[in-house]
């Protein structure tokens, strides 16, 4: 909403009475013959000889006499007005002319007289019309009448003017800007005439407050006007050479300095292709290529040697023995190579929680307590709990540059404005949009908005004029259709009404158009489409703002404005049903709206947020049975059922996610941090799927524990479990933690605070696992083996098993899933064959994400904010297609003591000495370039209406002791700044200009369009003037790109003017606070995830022992997160605060899916990877690929079981969201991310890690049980294999 400004009533009456007073000045007598003459020394009209009427103005009389020459004191004034070519010679004209002609022309002189040349060529128009000797030979009277005097005056007449003069004449006043409003001088001296004859033709109307007799223009036509010659004096150019007409660069392009031109930005395409697009589908290709190229050279090898192979055979005499070959196979059975060495870090690890495990299980109840008590120590903080809902706090550093501008624009001009914007759209019917202007419809229209201005509030009973800004003092500002009828149906004529709409439209600046407020009004912010026939009548939308002065956060005047906006909300939707009933639509938007429909959004959000908790929570305390009870122990034994049921242990398991999150955000909450809608949101959901994934770990170890040594105590067998599964949770969590933490060292409090919260929950919840759970899952065995019934504990069912008898393997026991990891999808997917497909697909999917990172767009849609049926939905879209005006941008200047005279001329626009690169003529020329400026219009420059209002000839503007300032000043107000006030001088009359009114006397009065531009401190002896700003506009901004675009263009214009003027500027916009984020969030997201990728990257192989493996977990967490910002690209996502947050979750998640697998890898269990089935170890020989096979059976099930399935529930869940912004942000993203991170965790992993994964080693829980002792001696043939699975080699 753009600041407005008060009456231009003066100049536009002045404009329009000036021709009629500059053309009725002639007073002769002749004897009725009109014109009969035309030859030069002749005269057509002279003097002065009476009126229409007795309201009317004097008109001349017809008069075809002979030019004569007037006395010394004529020939001095007309001089004086006029110029020194009249200084001799005969005229026609007296000096009664001659006084009226200098008193109108000083009129039009304040409008125009900042570009000489336009206020030349208007002069010598009206000089030459009025005074020419030549009369005659350019104007011919076509009509009179007999005034109240009885003499003839004239009524019409035809005047010709060259086509180049006309042309020349307003080529010149074109470009002329006038006043605070910004606005063309061309609106008010030409009624906003587009060409030279529309300026002609405006000036000639007879009119009210304008010509009093018709003047017409025709163009020169020798046929038509015999006798006749077109004046055809030289018009001088905007940009003329002479230095005495020459314009500035705000009022003639022509005579501006070529800017620099703006560096491309590094937007590089090959084709349609961006760049890196082009380049990895090359590198992709290529690498295909050599793929096929490789196989197919490796294809043709194994034919060449098989031929030859046979051909070798045939000439043996006898074939091998039975024996030979059965020692072959028993040989080649047993070459499985197991890890030797030992990694200690892992040692010490394993080691310390298995001593933990030992610990936590032999007293449960103390260490369950212990950790009931810390976390409700840390949970006392929660009585500082705090929600940050101020969308500036959220996405803005209280550092950054953004959110310092701001608050130093608020503090010294005030908060802006508050708008209040209703659409009236006629597109109900099925044949699409149509015109909605219609008799009918205005007068309901302005019946509504009288109702707008009449009611008042429910609970202060304050009204419009009451709240809203009345920059004039006589009347709120209220843009609409309205204000070119005077705000009343009553002046809306049922016949005429097209027509005069029309001539506003086409001339704002006309009297009669004016509204109350006296700011000539733009078709373009009351009408919207339009231009599709560029008829005016065909209007598909009537667009009504209300201008509200706003105040600072939580003051009184605020609730007032807001209760007021309250009401405004309620009647709107009232007339939203009205409008429904006319076959037309209403859309609008108070300044309250936006965030009560946020909160809307938020609040309906809540509801699927838990839905979804509950669900994971159903799944992962129900799944977590199924570790022990399976259906063919249930058929076996029914009443195994309620004993080996584990949901009691899954809610605990549950409890203790809460419980970190809970401890969390009680410490820093505690510590001052403030919690985010993406914290409460996310967090359960983040440490919900790290932790029920480490639950399940935990209870799948354990359990095979109980399998392979079921005569342990409890204490022991718990103490194995985690010192195995210990130091794959320390791996996670350490990577997952400090991975998060990065993130608090960013600026964004909305990615800031999320990182602290997460870091801590997930550590906290680790903590937790390794201690509070392990006592938990001990006493729960004890129950077990005890046969008392699951959440009924009391109860003991004799007739189940004890669970301490497992079967030799533990194969009898094992669910369906372990059982097709182990003997289907684990051989399969290592198959050699499979192994280099999929290698090609991930690369493929790695390859297309990486292509597709261009077409990640940033921003965020205020609509995806919303809930589906919000009301402010259709108000954006309306916005979006009928509004075009863009937002206003303030360029504000501090520092600088523009007292002075070096300082006002790096401002300055109007003044022959105004630096060329001036903040004012930037900002002019930046608007001629708009398509990558983002600026337009014309800048409103307090430094030079300030100068234009001390000009001596505007005689009622600035009046000190009753005398006009400057008048007779030496040296005297001119354009070269030298006679402008510097210094005290400056500050003197400052304060002046700043209280003096905008009215119809003085249109250039500072208290309407200035009096919160600047910042006076006339006794400061620092600099009395420490900040100002100069308005301009930005164009009609339509998406996200266009917002972020226009904010960076800004950026660089501020910092170039700051650079080459040497003073402090910087821009400020509303908007630009919310898109701040946008100029560094895609280095922002680099570093990040950079860094994240870098911690993983260090640790894991730390942990692991192996810089080969650790490669590899995180290369495939690279590609996990590649692939989900191609997906982004895909579905729509774009980059912001919110989805940096879910990248990285990303990471953080992806090293969870990774980790388990990876570790189980490096460490491989004995007694699974005793199993791997003997027709597979020929293949996998080596040890990377029983590894590999082992790494999937041992914790393939729980990632699968654990993550996937449990984070795929609930994310489901989320695309019944009501909330746009939950829909897209939320349910894309993290469906994406677990069906990229399984895939990748459980498909790619597992074969990147057998090509190319580190030496493993020897797991500190082997024992020397009989089948791993066979195993260690190579007797694998001894050993029973029930797995019949072939093996598919090349």
């Amino acid at each position: 909403m753009t600041r407005l400004w008060g009456s231009m009533r003066a100049p536009i009456l002045a404009s329009l009475v000036i021709v009629g007073w500059l053309l009725q000045l002639a007073t002769g007598s002749n004897d009725g013959n009109w014109t009969v003459k035309h030859e030069a020394g002749r005269c057509a009209l002279k003097g002065q000889c009476g009126k229409k009427s007795f309201f009317g103005g004097q008109l001349p009389c017809p008069d075809n006499s002979v030019a004569e020459k007037p006395d010394n004191g004529t020939r001095k004034k007309l001089v004086a007005i006029c110029g020194d070519k009249w200084d001799q010679g005969a005229i026609c004209c007296d000096g009664d002319q001659v006084d009226s002609l200098s008193t109108n022309l000083k009129r039009a002189e304040s409008i125009i007289s900042s570009c000489p040349a336009c206020k030349e060529n208007f002069f010598n128009l009206f000089c030459t019309f009025t005074c020419s000797p030549d009369q005659s030979l350019f104007v011919n009277v076509t009509d009179t009448q007999k005034a109240n005097t009885g003499k003839l005056i004239v009524t019409e007449l035809d005047t010709l003017w060259s086509d180049a003069y006309g042309k020349g004449f307003y080529n010149s006043c074109k470009d002329v800007k006038f006043g605070a409003t910004g606005g063309k001088a061309m609106d008010f001296i030409g009624g906003g005439a587009k060409d030279y004859t529309s300026f002609l033709k405006f000036l000639g109307d007879a009119k009210p407050f304008g010509s009093p007799f018709q003047i017409n223009f025709p163009r020169p036509n020798s046929s038509e006007f015999t006798n006749m010659t077109a004046a055809d004096p030289a018009a001088k150019a905007c940009n003329d050479t002479d230095e005495a007409y020459r314009c500035a660069c705000v009022d003639c392009p022509g005579s501006c300095p070529e800017l620099p031109k703006i560096a491309e930005q590094g937007d590089c395409h090959v084709g349609a292709l961006p760049c890196l697009s082009f380049a990895v589908i090359i590198v992709y290709g290529v690498f295909l290529l050599l793929l096929v190229t490789a196989v197919s050279g490796h294809v043709a090898y194994q034919k060449h040697s098989k031929r030859k192979s046979e051909r070798l055979q045939l000439l043996q005499d006898a074939a091998l023995s039975d024996d030979e070959d059965e020692g072959d196979d028993v040989r080649h059975a047993g070459m499985l190579e197991k890890p030797q060495g030992q990694y200690w870090i892992n040692s010490y690890c394993d080691a310390a929680f298995k001593k933990l495990g030992f610990v936590c299980a032999r007293f449960p109840l103390i260490t369950i307590s212990a950790s009931v008590v810390v976390v409700a120590i840390l949970s006392i903080g929660w009585i500082k709990f705090a929600v940050e809902t101020d969308p500036v706090r959220l996405w803005v550093s209280p550092s950054s540059a953004a959110a310092t501008e701001k608050e130093f624009f608020d503090s010294n001009f005030g908060p802006f404005y508050r708008a209040e914007q209703a659409f009236l759209v006629n597109d109900t019917h099925q044949s699409g949009p149509g015109p909605v202007l219609s008799y009918d419809t205005l007068a309901w229209w302005f019946d509504l908005e009288n109702r707008v201005q009449r009611f008042r509030s429910m609970e202060e009973g304050v009204s419009l004029e009451n709240v809203c800004f009345n920059p004039t003092g006589e009347a709120c500002v209220i843009q609409s259709i309205t204000g070119y009828f005077g705000g009343s149906f009553a002046n809306v004529d049922p016949d005429t009404w097209q027509e005069d709409l029309r001539h506003c439209t086409e001339q704002p600046g006309s009297q009669e158009c004016l509204p109350a407020f006296q700011q000539p009004l733009s078709k373009d912010i009351i009408l919207g489409g339009w231009e599709k026939t560029d008829d005016i009548l065909d209007a598909e939308a009537l667009i009504t703002t209300w201008v509200v002065n706003n105040h600072p956060q939580g003051s009184k005047e605020e609730e007032v404005a807001m209760d007021w906006e309250e009401m405004l909300k309620n009647l709107l939707q009232d007339a939203q049903r009205e409008a429904k009933h006319r076959g037309l639509r209403l859309s609008f938007s108070t300044e309250i709206s936006l965030e009560q429909e946020l909160n809307k959004s938020t609040n309906t959000d809540a509801k699927i947020v838990v839905i979804s908790y509950i669900i994971m929570f159903l799944y992962a305390s129900l799944a977590l049975g199924s570790t022990t009870l399976t259906v063919k122990s249930i058929l076996h034994n029914p009443a195994n059922a309620m004993v080996q049921s584990k949901f009691t242990l899954g809610v605990i398991g549950i409890l203790i996610v809460l419980m970190s999150v809970s401890a969390s955000v009680g410490l820093f909450s505690a510590c001052g941090i403030k919690v985010t809608l993406i914290i409460a949101e996310v967090i359960p959901f983040l440490v919900l799927a790290v932790g029920v994934d480490n639950i399940f770990l935990i209870v799948h170890e354990f359990e095979r524990v109980n399998l392979s040594h079921p005569d342990e105590s409890v204490e022991t067998r718990i103490s194995k479990a985690l010192g195995r599964m210990g130091p794959s949770i320390l791996l996670s969590a350490s990577t997952e933690t400090v991975a998060f933490a990065l993130g608090a060292a960013v600026g964004m409090p909305a990615v800031k605070n999320f990182a602290a919260y997460a870091a801590g929950a997930v550590l906290v919840n680790a903590l937790l696992q390794v201690t509070m759970f392990v006592s938990v899952l001990s006493l729960n065995q004890r129950r077990v083996e005890s046969r008392r019934a699951d959440c009924f504990p009391c109860i003991k069912v004799d007739r189940a098993d004890t669970g301490r008898t497992g079967a030799q393997y533990g194969y009898e026991e094992e669910g369906g899933l372990q059982r097709f990891i182990r003997k289907v999808y684990a051989p399969a997917l290592l198959n050699r064959k499979v192994k280099v497909s999929i290698v090609v697909v991930f690369l493929g999917i790695f390859t297309a994400g990486l292509a597709l990172l261009p077409a990640v767009a940033l921003g965020l849609d205020q609509r995806q904010a919303f809930p589906r049926d919000s009301y402010l939905i259709p108000y954006f879209n309306d916005l979006d297609d009928y509004f075009n005006t863009g937002p206003p941008v303030y360029f504000v200047v501090k520092d600088l003591d523009v007292s002075e005279r070096l300082h006002q001329q790096e401002l300055c626009a109007r003044y022959s000495t105004c630096h060329s690169f001036s903040l004012t003529n930037v900002l002019e020329q930046e608007s001629k370039r708009s398509d990558v400026s983002y600026i337009t219009g014309s800048t409103a420059s307090w430094i030079d209406d300030y100068f234009t209002w001390l000009n001596p000839t505007n005689e009622e503007c600035c009046i000190e002791h009753g005398k006009t300032c400057f008048a007779g000043r030496d040296p005297p107000w001119n354009i070269t700044l030298s006679g402008m006030p510097e210094d005290g001088e400056f500050l003197h009359y400052l304060p002046k200009w700043l209280s003096s009114p905008t009215n119809e006397a003085c249109p250039f009065g500072g208290a309407a369009p200035y009096s919160n531009a600047l910042v006076v401190r006339p006794k400061s002896t620092k600099n009395p003037i420490p900040a100002s700003h100069f308005r301009t506009s930005h164009t009609p901004l339509r998406s996200q790109s266009d917002f972020i675009s226009a904010y960076a263009s800004a950026r660089r214009i501020a910092s170039d003017v700051s650079e080459s003027q040497n003073i402090t500027v910087f821009p400020y916009s509303k908007f630009y606070i919310f898109f701040d984020q946008y100029a560094s969030i895609v280095s922002l997201a680099g570093t990040l995830l950079g860094s994240a990728i870098f911690i993983i990257f260090f640790l894991t192989s730390l942990l692991l022992g192996s810089l080969a493996t650790g490669f590899v977990v995180t290369i495939t967490v690279i590609m996990i997160v590649v692939a989900v910002l191609g997906t982004m690209a895909l579905v729509h996502v774009s980059l912001n605060a919110i989805s940096l947050v879910n990248l990285v979750i990303c990471v953080g998640i992806g090293v969870e899916f990774c980790a388990h697998i990876a570790r189980a890898f490096q460490f491989p269990s004995n007694t699974v990877l005793a199993k791997v089935p003997n027709n597979l170890v020929g293949r996998m020989g080596r040890g990377r690929d029983a590894r590999a096979w082992a790494s999937l059976v041992n914790v393939g099930g729980s990632v699968f079981s654990g993550i996937t399935v449990t984070k795929f529930l609930g994310v489901a869940v989320l695309a019944w969201t009501r909330s746009k912004i939950f829909e897209v942000y939320y349910f894309r993203v993290w469906l994406a991310l677990v069906v990229w991170a399984a895939a990748h965790a459980l498909v790619f992993l597992p074969v990147a890690l057998s090509l190319v994964g580190g030496e493993g080693y020897v797991d500190p829980e082997s024992e020397g049980s009989l089948e791993e002792d066979l195993n260690a001696r190579r007797y694998r043939a001894l050993l029973p294999d029930e797995d019949d699975v072939d093996s598919d080699d090349y």
